[in-house]
């Protein structure tokens, strides 16, 4: 199995849609896309992620399971920076989140206090869970850290949602804390990152990642990838710093 996780265009936040550039984002993308012969579409029901998804489904004709669970992961928490406003879990300085050794540990990374007093297990719990029934669907069962292949395929599944969300399934998909997934990654808007089943004995399978945040369907058209998601590169540059 293929399983491509896409993140939407250039966001337009405000009315949840796609920018100018967004728009265009996706029109490029939807033309990588159609060489790719995918067999299923999921999408957020989000505006920016639907719009981004539009493109593809016109153009192969097809249409796209909107599943909810697929939404940014924006539960809102305290931050030990800023406690005048909830802001989303996964928005930390690094000053701030390095010093603790549990978010380095899939087991205890929702012990911090913060993210315990903010309900955020639950919610990753239930996105990770949503995952797994979809991958049964396909025929791999979650096995305590592996799939089980049950009906072991080569089917490629799109699935299009947003960075947040993104990492938490990486992060269920390779055993590994979410903390070190979102600040250590960024996928670019409208970038598409690639994972494969390997089945190297029969019936047990896991998911490896061949690509992650691949925009080559921007550079084939000299666009550059839109700064969403970034931080300044220096401290000094007119870019956002939070």
């Amino acid at each position: 199995m293929k399983l491509l996780i896409i993140r939407h265009g250039d966001p337009d936040y405000v009315n949840d849609s796609l920018t100018e550039k967004g728009w265009k984002e996706a029109e490029y993308l939807a033309e990588m896309l159609a060489d790719m012969n995918i067999d299923y579409i999921y999408t957020s029901p989000y505006g920016r992620a639907r719009n981004t998804a539009s493109a593809t489904l016109r153009k192969l004709g097809r249409t796209a399971e909107v599943m909810p669970w697929l939404r940014e992961f924006d539960i809102f928490i305290d931050r030990p920076d800023d406690t005048t406003k909830k802001r989303i879990p996964w928005d930390w300085l690094p000053a701030d989140w390095t010093i603790h050794e549990e978010f380095y540990s899939k087991d205890d990374w929702h012990k911090n206090r913060l993210m315990a007093e903010g309900n955020v297990y639950e919610e990753y719990r239930m996105v990770t869970d949503e995952l797994d029934a979809l991958l049964a669907r396909h025929g791999y069962v979650r096995e305590g850290g592996y799939y089980r292949a049950e009906r072991p395929n080569h089917d490629t599944i799109a699935l299009f949602c947003h960075f947040g969300c993104e990492a938490v399934l990486l992060s269920h998909l390779w055993n590994v804390s979410p903390m070190v997934v979102w600040h250590g990654f960024c996928a670019q808007p409208s970038s598409v990152t690639t994972l494969v089943t390997e089945e190297r004995r029969r019936g047990i399978a896991s998911f490896r990642m061949l690509a992650f945040g691949e925009t080559a369907h921007l550079k084939a058209h000299d666009e550059e990838p839109a700064f969403a998601a970034r931080f300044c590169e220096c401290y000094d540059d007119e870019t956002r710093h939070d």
